[in-house]
């Protein structure tokens, strides 16, 4: 990450990064594949974050 940010912003956007994995494998199989997907996964380039 460049340097030129200041610490919030840094923190909004590793937020952000958190957000859009991927659903565990286990709760996959805990919930008998009823939970599948993520709805907040984002592609990191196609859609914008506003953190200013």
């Amino acid at each position: 990450m460049a340097a030129r940010k200041s610490s919030p912003r840094k923190i909004r956007l590793l937020k952000k990064t958190l957000q859009s994995t991927p659903v565990p494998a286990w709760i996959v199989l805990r919930t008998k594949r009823t939970v599948r997907s993520n709805p907040k996964r984002r592609a990191w380039r196609s859609t914008d974050v506003e953190v200013g």
